[in-house]
C-alpha cells in the first residue's frame, strides 16, 4: 500500500511540476514528460525513441562520465547551470535534480529542472555576481570546456558570430574552434598549455566559423578549479575584433607598400630583413640606386612621373624572379635575393639590352649599387643599410653606373662603428667615460695656466676608442651633444674643485656646432656652471674652424656666443688652417684664442716655408688682439722657435700627455 502511494506521489508530482519534469526507465526510455517539457523545451515525447536521443539533443552538453553517473545513480544528485538545447536549437540555462525512484513497478530516474530565468532566489551579493555574469553573457561570446578541452555550453552571441549551431558545436574540442594551419593550431597549443597550468591567458586570435570563414577574437581564457571533482574547466571569453582587425591590415598595407609600385617599403623590408636574420638564412642584400634621377625628372617632366618608374619595376620583377622587392625612396630599390654576385651585377647589362623609352627616346639610365652579404658582411637591417649606402658612395665617387660589394677590411670597420655607437649609449648610460686634461704653458711665464679637457673612453668589450674614432660615431648618431653634456658638467665640477685647493686654472671644453644648434645650450652651460660653482671665467669652448664657418650664417648661434661672452667664458678657435679660414666670421664671432692646429708644428722644424706660415699665423693673430696658442708641441726645438715667433702659448707632449684630475697639482708643482 505504501509503495503504491509512493508511486502515485512520485508520479503526480513529475506531471503536475510547474516546471519542466520527465522520468526514464532502465532502458533509458522515457516514460514520463510533463507539458511544461513539451512548452518550454519544443520536444514531444516521441522525438526521444532512446537514451543516446536524448543524450545527442537535450542534455548533450552532459559528458559520458555525467551519464554514467546519472544511470548508476543510488541517491540525490543535482547539476548546477547545465545548458539544455531545446528543439529550435537555442539553449537555456537550469539547474537539474535526478532521483532514482519506482514509477509503475519499474526502478526509474526522475529528471526535475529549475530553468535559471524563472527560478532564482539569490541574496544582494550573489545578484550582484548574477547580473555581473549576465553582462558578460549579453555583451561578450561565452563557451565553456570541460577538463580535456570539449565544449560543454556556450552562449547564444557565440552562436551568432561563429554561425554554429548547439547540436554542431559541442562536444567538439578547443582546437577545432581554430583554422586548421599550423600557426594557428600552434597558437591553440599555447593558450591550451597556458590554461591547464592553471594560469589565465589574454590575446588576440583567429578562430574558424561553420562556415570556414575566419574571424579575429579578443580572448581571454580562465581556468576554473572544481575542489569537488579535482580538475579544471575553462571559460573563454571573447570579443569580436574582426573589423578593427581588417581596419588595422588595410592601414599596415597602406603602411607597407609603395603606393606607385606596388613594392614592399623600407618599412615592411625591414620586418621582412629582420625575419630571414632571425631564421638565419644567407641572402644577398642588394641597394640599387638610379643615378641623377631629379635630373632626368627635370629633363622629360611629367612622363619620367608616370612611366619611367613602373618600367624600372617591371625590369626589376623580370630580372630578379622569387626576389625579394622594395622601394625604400623615389629613386632607390632593394632586392634580397640568394642570386651571386654575377648575377646581380648582369642586371646592368640587362637594362642596356632592355632600354626604357619615353616616347621614341631611350632613356639614359646608369645605376649605382652595393651588395652586401648577409650574415658573412653584416649582421642586422641598420648594418646592411649603412654598408650599401657606404659602398653606392664609393661607386659613384668613381663615376657611377656600377654595382659593387665593399672589401672586408671596410666591413669591419663598419661593423665596429656600429658596436662603437651601441656600447657608447651603454657607457653613457653607465657614466663609463673619463676625462683627461692636458696642461697649456704661457711662454712668458712658463707657469700652467690652463687645460684642455679630453674625453677618453676604455671598454670592456671592444678596448680603447680613440677621440679620432669616437667623435665622427657621436657626431653621426647624435650621441654627440650627451657627450658635450657630460664633458661641461664633469670639467665645470673640475675646475670648481680646484679652486677650492687654491689651484686657478682654465678648462678648455671642445663643443660642435650641432651642440649650439639647440637654442637652449648658452642655459645649459650656465646652469651648469651655478650648479657645480665653477666661476665663468675659467672656462674656456673650444670650436673649429667649421663650427665658425657655420656659426657665421646662424644669428642664434652667435646670440648665445656672445651672452656665454657677456658671462666671462672665453672662446678658443681650435684647428686654425686646416678648415675654410674667412677673416669675417673672425670680426663676428667673439674668438679671444687662436691655436695652431699640431699638424703645421710636426714640420715646424723640417721646412723653411711651414716656419714662415707659422710666423705669419702667430703675427695674424697678435693683429687681432687674439692670444696665439701652438698644440701638438714635442721638442725643445719646436718651443724655441715658437718663443722667437712671440707665440703666446703651448701645449703638447714636451709639457705632458692628457692625464687625469689628480696628476695635474703635481705638473703644477714640479
Amino acid at each position: 500500500m505504501n509503495l503504491k502511494i509512493m508511486q502515485s506521489c512520485e508520479e503526480k508530482l513529475l506531471l503536475d511540476a510547474p516546471f519542466p519534469s520527465f522520468a526514464l526507465n532502465k532502458n533509458g526510455q522515457i516514460t514520463i514528460w510533463n507539458p511544461i517539457c513539451e512548452q518550454y523545451l519544443g520536444y514531444k515525447k516521441e522525438d526521444f525513441k532512446n537514451i543516446n536521443t536524448l543524450k545527442d539533443q537535450l542534455l548533450s552538453t552532459l559528458s559520458e562520465n555525467m551519464w554514467q553517473r546519472i544511470l548508476d545513480a543510488q541517491e540525490f544528485i543535482r547539476i548546477n547551470n547545465i545548458q539544455l538545447l531545446h528543439k529550435n536549437e537555442t539553449l537555456s540555462k537550469a539547474d537539474i535534480i535526478i532521483i532514482p525512484c519506482l514509477i509503475n513497478g519499474e526502478h526509474s530516474i526522475a529528471f526535475y529542472c529549475f530553468p535559471e530565468e524563472q527560478f532564482a532566489f539569490l541574496g544582494d551579493s550573489e545578484q550582484e555576481l548574477n547580473d555581473l555574469k549576465n553582462g558578460i553573457l549579453s555583451s561578450f561570446m561565452v563557451v565553456n570546456l570541460d577538463h580535456e578541452g570539449f565544449i560543454i555550453s556556450c552562449n547564444p552571441l557565440f552562436l551568432k558570430t561563429s554561425k554554429w549551431t548547439p547540436k554542431r558545436v559541442l562536444k567538439k574540442n578547443f582546437w577545432q574552434l581554430f583554422p586548421e594551419d599550423e600557426e594557428s593550431q600552434q597558437m591553440a597549443d599555447t593558450i591550451w598549455n597556458t590554461i591547464s597550468k592553471g594560469k589565465i591567458w589574454q590575446g588576440d586570435v583567429q578562430k574558424t566559423k561553420k562556415t570556414g570563414e575566419t574571424y579575429w577574437v579578443h580572448l581571454t581564457a580562465i581556468p576554473t578549479y572544481s575542489q569537488k571533482e579535482q580538475k579544471y574547466s575553462y571559460i573563454l571569453i571573447e570579443q569580436d575584433i574582426t573589423n578593427e582587425k581588417e581596419l588595422q591590415q588595410k592601414l599596415e598595407k597602406i603602411a607597407y607598400v609603395d603606393a606607385e609600385t606596388g613594392l614592399m617599403n623600407v618599412h615592411r623590408l625591414e620586418n621582412v630583413v629582420k625575419k630571414m636574420i632571425a631564421e638565419q638564412q644567407n641572402f644577398y642584400f642588394v641597394y640599387l640606386s638610379i643615378d641623377k634621377f631629379y635630373t632626368l625628372k627635370e629633363l622629360h617632366n611629367v612622363e619620367v612621373e608616370s612611366n619611367f618608374i613602373l618600367e624600372f619595376t617591371k625590369r626589376l620583377k623580370i630580372y630578379f624572379q622569387d626576389s625579394v622587392l622594395a622601394r625604400v625612396n623615389e629613386s632607390d630599390f632593394i632586392v634580397i635575393t640568394p642570386l651571386g654576385e654575377w648575377f646581380i651585377q648582369g642586371f646592368l647589362t640587362y637594362l642596356k639590352q632592355h632600354p626604357i623609352y619615353i616616347g621614341h627616346r631611350a632613356m639614359p639610365i646608369t645605376i649605382s649599387g652595393g651588395i652586401t652579404r648577409s650574415p658573412q658582411d653584416q649582421s642586422n637591417f641598420t648594418q646592411l643599410m649603412n654598408a650599401s649606402l657606404a659602398t653606392i658612395a664609393d661607386v659613384r665617387k668613381a663615376g657611377g653606373d656600377n654595382i659593387l660589394s665593399l672589401s672586408e677590411s671596410a666591413h669591419k670597420k663598419l661593423s665596429r662603428k656600429s658596436i662603437i655607437e651601441k656600447r657608447l649609449l651603454l657607457a653613457l648610460d653607465q657614466h663609463n667615460l673619463k676625462v683627461l686634461y692636458q696642461p697649456q704653458v704661457d711662454l712668458k711665464t712658463g707657469k700652467i695656466y690652463a687645460v684642455e679637457a679630453f674625453v677618453r673612453w676604455e671598454d670592456e668589450e671592444i678596448g680603447v676608442v680613440s677621440p679620432d674614432e669616437l667623435i665622427p660615431v657621436a657626431e653621426e648618431s647624435g650621441l654627440i651633444n650627451n657627450i658635450g653634456s657630460f664633458m661641461i658638467e664633469e670639467a665645470c665640477k673640475q675646475a670648481a674643485q680646484w679652486q677650492q685647493q687654491g689651484i686657478e686654472l682654465k678648462v678648455g671644453i671642445n663643443l660642435s656646432v650641432r651642440e649650439f644648434r639647440d637654442k637652449n645650450m648658452a642655459k645649459f652651460i650656465l646652469d651648469t656652471l651655478m650648479k657645480t660653482g665653477c666661476p665663468a671665467n675659467l672656462v674656456q669652448l673650444e670650436i673649429t674652424e667649421k663650427f665658425a664657418l657655420e656659426a657665421e650664417a646662424e644669428t642664434s648661434i652667435i646670440q648665445q656666443m656672445r651672452k656665454l661672452e657677456e658671462e666671462g667664458i672665453t672662446f678658443v678657435l681650435d684647428d686654425f688652417g686646416t678648415g675654410y679660414a674667412s677673416f669675417r666670421y673672425m670680426q663676428l664671432l667673439p674668438i679671444q684664442i687662436l691655436k695652431i692646429d699640431q699638424t703645421y708644428i710636426q714640420s715646424l722644424t723640417k721646412s723653411d716655408k711651414t716656419q714662415r706660415l707659422i710666423n705669419g699665423i702667430v703675427h695674424f693673430g697678435k693683429s687681432m688682439n687674439l692670444t696665439v696658442l701652438a698644440e701638438g708641441v714635442e721638442t725643445e726645438e719646436q718651443k724655441q722657435l715658437l718663443e722667437q715667433y712671440d707665440c703666446d702659448a703651448i701645449q703638447g707632449y714636451l709639457i705632458s700627455k692628457p692625464v687625469t684630475a689628480d696628476k695635474i697639482p703635481q705638473l703644477l708643482s714640479s
